[in-house]
């Protein structure tokens, strides 16, 4: 029996630490989520406008981007355990912020503090599978990460839709932060049990640092960069669309992620097992044609049947999106993972943060033109990555 289980383990990349940090993904996710979909609805009922939720979409983006570098230099330079533990109490201020304070601004105050989990602990989550996870087993490592995070993702709004129709959109929401701040309270006592400290030991020279970028890993970025444009400009209006736009409840909404969620979850483990085994390549690439799906079949939706079908999509542009993470892992310098990964979402999320303040402007102007931009440049990044990107093999074990 223990020989079976150690055997699942190794499959699935399943080590003690990795254990840790993905109950730890589950209670600080839920926590999230719960609220986080729903933000674009609590802020218009706080008094908010469209600009007020392009801003908030746009700090996502922006604030995700600069901590992405300071994430990574923090694990690099202190250990992944240390770091966790700082993005979840900073966290945990803004779940405070926005209990305390109902009021649009203290959202985007909020923000600043508990958009921080996701992005800046993403560098130190990556250093800690490229750690304790053999390269082989890389992809798997990072899509059980991945698959993790989807089950809070799923269960998420459908909980803060339950709040939501219990007690209202503003009390509601308020609700679901409290519980969240009690999830990271847990979640701390769970890293500290559970999560140890394993650093890679590079031996140094004299020569010259290696560049962080090779020109593979730069045409992958760029090719990122016109893609998470295809996603950011509607994102946030996602929920309106759906909600306000087409009359369906938050609830529904709420199982619509879920079905988003659970497609995703059950593609990950069949994928990332055939990505190990060879070229990454075609994985990133399928992924990408669902991005820029997403946005045109959404345009066409309006009964809950076709809704069902655009979030199925939704769900399928997780197709290789934990084997883009590895692709990165791959390329990057082994004595600066976590900052090379911080590094390149910082740039990409920058100029990303411009599509989500643009997407804004296009959505008051039509939002089926919001939907048709983005999907262009969901055309030009996949074209770009085929063209443009070389694919590298996986070293298999001897």
């Amino acid at each position: 029996m223990n020989s079976k289980l150690k055997r699942i383990g190794q499959f699935f990349g399943l080590k003690r630490s990795m254990v840790g940090l993905l109950t730890m993904v589950v209670l600080v996710g839920l926590g999230e989520k719960m609220a986080e979909r729903f933000l674009p609805l609590y802020l218009i009922a706080l008094g908010g406008t469209p600009i007020i939720i392009g801003v908030l979409n746009g700090m996502d983006n922006l604030l995700s981007a600069l901590y992405s570098y300071p994430g990574g230099w923090l694990a690099d330079r202190y250990g992944y355990r240390r770091a966790l533990t700082i993005f979840n109490v900073m966290a945990m201020i803004g779940y405070l912020i926005v209990v305390i304070f109902p009021s649009w601004q203290a959202v985007l105050v909020g923000a600043i503090f508990f958009i921080s989990w996701t992005a800046i602990s993403l560098p130190a989550t990556m250093s800690l599978v490229s750690s304790v996870v053999p390269i082989h087993k890389r992809s798997m490592g990072i899509s059980m990460n991945s698959i993790v995070k989807r089950i809070p993702m799923a269960i998420g709004p459908i909980m803060g839709g339950f709040f939501i129709a219990r007690f209202g959109r503003i009390q509601g929401i308020r609700y679901a932060f409290m519980v969240a701040l009690v999830f990271a309270i847990i979640a701390l006592i769970v890293q500290h049990r559970f999560i140890e400290e394993k650093r890679v030991e590079v031996k140094r020279d004299k020569r010259p640092k290696r560049k962080l970028f090779s020109p593979n890993l730069y045409n992958l970025l760029v090719s990122d960069i016109l893609v998470r444009f295809c996603e950011q400009i509607p994102y946030a209006f996602v929920v309106i669309w759906v909600v306000e736009n087409n009359h369906l409840s938050e609830l529904k909404f709420g199982f619509l992620t879920a079905i988003e969620m659970l497609t995703a979850m059950l593609i990950y483990i069949p994928v990332a097992y055939l990505a190990d085994k060879s070229t990454r390549k075609p994985y990133i690439a399928i992924t990408f044609m669902n991005f820029t799906l997403f946005p045109l079949v959404l345009l066409f939706s309006k009964s809950f049947a076709v809704f069902i079908l655009a979030f199925i999509i939704r769900g399928l542009k997780e197709f290789g999106e934990p084997t883009r993470k590895a692709m990165i892992m791959d390329l990057a310098p082994e004595d600066a993972k976590a900052s090379t990964f911080g590094t390149y979402y910082l740039i990409r999320d920058v100029i990303v943060s411009i599509a989500a303040f643009g997407g804004a402007w296009l959505w008051k102007s039509s939002p089926q033109l919001n939907f048709i931009i983005a999907a262009g440049f969901g055309v030009l990044g996949t074209f770009y990555f085929m063209l443009m990107v070389k694919p590298i093999a996986v070293k298999q074990p001897s």
